[in-house]
């Protein structure tokens, strides 16, 4: 008859956790929740272990300490274990290396969020204008305010205002477009339709004539002494015909 060597156990349906105590080097495997035991350490009378660490099991989880170090330097693949895959760490955890995560969400609930790094990639691996499209920045406050791409337009795009501090201008090519109180010197066109009280100003050469339906007298040139108006246009006025000068003699006529 074959000899037969068993290690220390709990039977399933038994409790959860590890054993109160282990002798140094000693194995144990919980049936209930499949993790294995090992007792590391001589903690001193009767040969105990210091400490009771679990080691394997598909069942098997890991310390803050294990998986800091374990990731530093190892690339160390949890989807067979199921407490691992899912492990939850209440103190810090610290990566000295790279860390990887692959999986549909990241979620991150911290007061602060910190990054060394000076450029925040999105949409990485997009090759297209549509395939980012949408892409950007939105938070959630007493409604969802966004900062986005948005293909259709090809232009970085704003769900809310945009305010800038009194002292600062928008650019574009690095050149003033407006500021809190003028245009930038270099927009010489628009569409206005209708402006305030002009205080000052003056009108640049070439400058197309007002028109009489606008209020102006549709001359190009100046002319001189008066004007005289037929209705619809505006011309120069004759001597002695449109109205008196110094050489024109007043005639009251015979009775």
């Amino acid at each position: 008859m074959a000899n037969t060597i068993r290690i220390k156990r709990r039977a399933s349906g038994g409790g959860a956790g590890a054993p109160a105590s282990l002798a140094n080097a000693e194995l144990c495997f919980n049936e209930q929740t499949n993790v294995l035991y090992y007792g590391t350490g001589t903690g001193g009378a009767g040969g105990s272990a210091t400490s009771v660490i679990a080691i394997g099991g598909s069942g098997a989880f890991a310390t803050q300490a294990y998986v800091a170090t374990a990731v530093a330097g190892v690339s160390v693949d949890l989807s067979g274990y199921a407490a691992l895959a899912g492990a939850s760490f209440t103190g810090n955890v610290v990566v000295g290396g790279n860390l990887t995560v692959n999986g549909t969400t990241t979620t991150i609930n911290s007061t602060t969020l910190t990054t060394a790094d000076k450029n925040i990639e999105l949409a990485k691996g997009s090759t297209t204008d549509a395939a980012a499209d949408g892409g950007g920045i939105t938070i959630h406050a007493a409604a969802d305010y966004t900062f986005n791409w948005v293909a259709s337009t090809s232009a970085w795009t704003s769900s809310t205002h945009m305010d800038l501090a009194s002292s600062k201008a928008y650019k574009i090519a690095g050149t003033n477009v407006l500021t809190a109180t003028a245009l930038g010197s270099g927009v010489t066109s628009s569409s206005l339709t209708s402006v305030g009280a002009l205080a000052s100003g003056s009108l640049a050469a070439g400058f197309t004539a007002v028109g009489v339906g606008q209020g102006g007298t549709g001359l190009t040139s100046a002319v001189s002494g008066l004007l005289k108006g037929n209705g619809s246009a505006y011309s120069t006025a004759t001597a002695g015909t449109d109205y008196l000068d110094a050489n024109s003699t007043l005639d009251c006529g015979t009775f």
